[in-house]
């Protein structure tokens, strides 16, 4: 067995508590279904945001979902680099797996699908 990090982000159109919650959550369950993954099966999540995201914590949304108030869970700032993504979401989700690397599908949703336009292409919007 390995531990496989998934990656995914998102944006949200505003810093608003709702819109961060719910794009989280639906991140997390995109990326949840497209691995077949449960959540005893996770070592930990590593969320980023991007500093003009200041209305809650992501990790939020996570902790809320049924199952996952064991998983730990870190929230961080992303690097604030010029012309960066704004209003971004990212996850680190580090999973206990017997899949091989090429097996991994990493989601990138909404305007996130530009960071990573060559797995993008594999993940549904």
């Amino acid at each position: 067995m390995f531990v496989r990090g998934i990656r995914g982000a998102t944006t949200v159109e505003r810093n608003e508590e709702n819109d961060i919650l719910s794009a989280t959550t639906a991140l997390l369950n995109q990326i949840i279904t497209e691995n077949g993954i449960i959540p005893e099966e996770i070592a930990s999540v590593f969320v980023t945001v991007t500093p003009d995201l200041t209305a809650t914590f992501p990790a939020r949304a996570i902790r809320q979902m049924p199952g996952w108030d064991l998983v730990p869970l870190m929230c961080s700032l992303e690097i604030p680099v010029e012309g960066g993504l704004p209003r971004c979401i990212r996850l680190m989700v580090m999973v206990n797996t017997d899949k091989q690397q090429n097996e991994i599908i990493h989601v990138y949703q909404r305007e996130a699908m530009r960071l990573r336009p060559d797995l993008s292409k594999l993940t549904k919007a």
